[in-house]
């Protein structure tokens, strides 16, 4: 039975999950883990431009893997009829805005697992995908996995309360004060083993308003889009559905992230591990060294919206 009085324990609202009938894990890269393991795949396709964080999973998976290029829409060059019995594809749904390209993948290719780390709010097609919540949401940890294979043996419950230091200190005291906090955490995690996930986050996701989130970041990529896409040379058309994690806005200022962050506007870097597995003057090179992502999250407003603009425009 559950303990009544006593101190209270943290308030949350009781809603529902966005993944109420996902595997429940701790990390992204756990959950391809799982399902590489369920299924027993021998080897594994994945893109140049990924992050380096999924070889770890596949080598404890006991997997091959081989890399293929994407085009500049940011689909892959492959051909789909050569994968064997046994070998899986890995796809990755670029920033929440490739949803109607895994659609169609999803009807021709076997064995596809789709990446949906940067696209927290895309419903699951018949593949296996996975999907992360740190990149969308303020928790630890966790993940959520459909696969129509399961493991034979339960997860053991993951415990995160001690990885909450940097989620309290950026709101007492600074992002910059806690940032090193974030960095620990994040090395903690690359080494964490496949757990189940958390009560702790699982309370916590299901106190997220996902609808009035999804509606500012969808809000916010239109705005910034229309700003901005006379500048953008990738010609993103936003489907009504799609969420997007972050603008991805491609350019040759090198100066721009460095002009962002002396105004405390902080854009994350996907990902440095690609400027050395891809040659120089390959997409996937160009996309890592020149793409900006910008902030569109549910923390922003207009204004720091606007601050962008002015500061990409000056």
């Amino acid at each position: 039975m559950a303990a009544i009085g006593g101190y209270f324990s943290l308030e949350l609202h009781q809603g529902k999950e966005y993944h109420p009938g996902a595997l429940r894990l701790n990390t992204g890269r756990t959950a391809l883990e799982y399902i590489l393991k369920a299924h027993a795949y021998k080897k594994i396709y994945i893109p140049y431009y990924t992050c380096d964080v999924l070889i770890p999973s596949i080598q404890r998976a006991g997997l091959e893997h081989a890399f293929y290029n994407i085009d500049p829409n940011f689909e892959a060059i492959f051909d789909f009829d050569a994968l064997k019995p046994g070998e899986a594809f890995l796809c990755t749904n670029y920033f929440g805005l490739k949803e109607r390209y895994i659609a169609g993948l999803s009807t021709r290719c076997q064995n596809l697992i789709v990446d949906n780390a940067q696209a927290f709010f895309a419903k699951p097609t018949k593949a296996d995908t996975f999907y992360t919540a740190r990149k969308f949401f303020g928790v630890p940890d966790g993940a959520y996995a459909y696969s129509n294979q399961a493991l034979a043996e339960p997860l053991e419950k993951d415990r995160s309360y001690t990885r909450f230091e940097h989620l309290l200190r950026r709101i007492d005291e600074s992002a910059e004060s806690a940032y090193a906090t974030f960095v620990k955490n994040d090395g903690l995690l690359n080494d964490a083993p496949m757990l189940e996930m958390s009560e702790l986050t699982h309370q916590l996701l299901m106190s997220v308003d996902y609808d009035g989130i999804a509606t500012k970041r969808k809000a916010h990529f239109d705005y910034l889009h229309g700003q901005l896409k006379s500048l953008n040379p990738l010609a993103w058309q936003r489907e009504e559905q799609e969420v997007p994690m972050v603008y991805p806005f491609y350019t040759e200022d090198k100066g721009l992230r460095k002009r962002l962050m002396e105004h405390r506007i902080y854009t994350a870097s996907y990902w440095p591990n690609v400027l050395d597995w891809a040659p120089e003057g390959s997409t996937e090179h160009r996309y890592a060294s020149n793409i900006v992502h910008l902030p569109i999250d549910q923390r922003v407003d207009k204004t720091g919206l606007d601050t962008i603009l002015e500061i990409i425009r000056s």
